[in-house]
Formats: structure tokens, C-alpha cells, sequence
């Protein structure tokens, strides 16, 4: 383990916050969470190098990078509710759970759903967070509308169901292009307006689901 943490140190100093990453919290946060955990056990070596990582399905864990710009990019301060697009092993919502009040992390792949929670539960970290298996093109109506909503996978546009369900004010973090390059777009609500600003240029797997790609 200690060299998981040493590799962990490593990451957030050398990939995280010498790239621009200035948000404490979300430094904070990658530094405490055992990424080892949420990769396949072949993988734990290659834990914290700054590229993503398969976990079947065709679908990856973003990398460290990544997932701590589109943390910082919310803005969040620690009461929030939170909607999660695409749990995948569950590390992107293990983030979110220690930056915000509340997490719901939706997933369209059910062994993904389930090996999250394995995952989540052996980090200990379902205090308040919920993982959902479903749509998450339509968002998770149940508990909206939702302080931020991040999308882990790249849409062709920005799903209405997802605008609907944030509030005023609220923020999204979603990835938006063509099948195989998008830009991160941040979106901000305010009343009738919605203000979008590109963050990087970003390579996502597809968002499935009635609102996003088709097979």
C-alpha cells in the first residue's frame, strides 16, 4: 500500500496541480481516494498514470486529469446534490461523494452498476452517494433538480433532460462533439440563459442512451 500511496502523492502533484488543477478540495480528494481500487486488478500498477484505463464493456476510467478538471470546473463547495452521467468502476463518483453533500451516479451497464458499488463499498465511500442503473441520457428525474450534473461520456449534444433537471443556478460538465473527439463544455444556467464555455479538447466513449449515440 505504500507504494499506492506514494503513486497517488505523485499524481496529484505532478499530473494534477502542476497542470492548472488550483481547487484544494478537489486536490484533497485524489489524494485520499484508492484509484487502485476502482481499476481491474491487472491494471493496479498503472493506477495512477494520467491516461485512461479499460474496465470492460468498451468503456474506460477517465483519466486523473480529467476527472479533477471537470470536478474543479463544478465548482462545488460541499452541500451540493449531485448528478453523476456514467458511473463506470465508480472512482469519478468517489470524487464527487467527498466534494459534494449528496451523489446519484447513474450507469446504462448493469455489471458496471454492480461492480462500482463493490468497489465504492470496499473504499468505503456510499455514505451519500446512490448508484443507479439506467438511462443516464434522461438524467435521474427522481431526486432533480440537481446544484451540477457531470456527464463521463461524449455526447453529440447536450441532452435536454440534463438542462431541465439542473437548477437555477447550476452548472454541467459534459463533453460534446463527434463520435471521436469532443470539447469539454462547461455549462452554466442562469434564469432563461445558458452560458457554455470550452475547457479542453477531450476524447470520451459515446454516451449511450435514448438522448445520446445509437449502436
Amino acid at each position: 500500500m505504500t507504494g499506492d500511496n506514494e503513486r497517488r502523492e505523485w499524481m496529484v502533484e505532478h499530473q494534477l496541480r502542476r497542470r492548472g488543477i488550483r481547487d484544494e478540495r478537489v486536490l484533497a480528494a485524489m489524494s485520499r481516494i484508492p484509484r487502485e481500487l476502482f481499476v481491474p486488478a491487472e491494471c493496479r500498477l498503472q493506477a495512477y498514470e494520467d491516461s485512461p484505463i479499460g474496465i470492460g464493456f468498451d468503456q474506460t476510467i477517465s483519466q486523473p486529469y480529467m476527472t479533477a478538471l471537470m470536478c474543479e470546473s463544478l465548482a462545488l463547495s460541499g452541500h451540493e446534490r449531485v448528478l453523476d452521467v456514467g458511473t463506470g468502476s465508480g472512482y469519478h463518483a468517489a470524487v464527487l461523494s467527498r466534494l459534494a453533500g449528496e451523489v446519484y451516479s447513474i450507469e446504462l451497464i448493469p455489471e458496471l452498476a454492480d461492480q462500482a458499488r463493490m468497489n465504492l463499498e470496499r473504499a468505503g465511500l456510499l455514505q451519500n452517494l446512490e448508484i443507479i442503473t439506467g438511462d443516464g441520457s434522461h438524467g435521474y428525474p427522481p431526486a432533480a433538480p440537481y446544484d451540477a450534473i457531470s456527464v463521463a461520456a461524449g455526447a453529440p449534444e447536450i441532452p435536454f433532460a440534463l438542462l431541465e433537471q439542473l437548477k437555477d443556478p447550476g452548472r454541467l460538465a459534459i463533453p460534446v462533439g463527434s463520435f471521436a473527439d469532443q470539447d469539454l463544455e462547461i455549462v452554466t444556467k442562469y434564469g432563461s440563459e445558458i452560458h457554455k464555455r470550452s475547457a479542453t479538447l477531450c476524447r470520451f466513449v459515446p454516451l449511450r442512451g435514448d438522448l445520446g449515440w445509437k449502436d
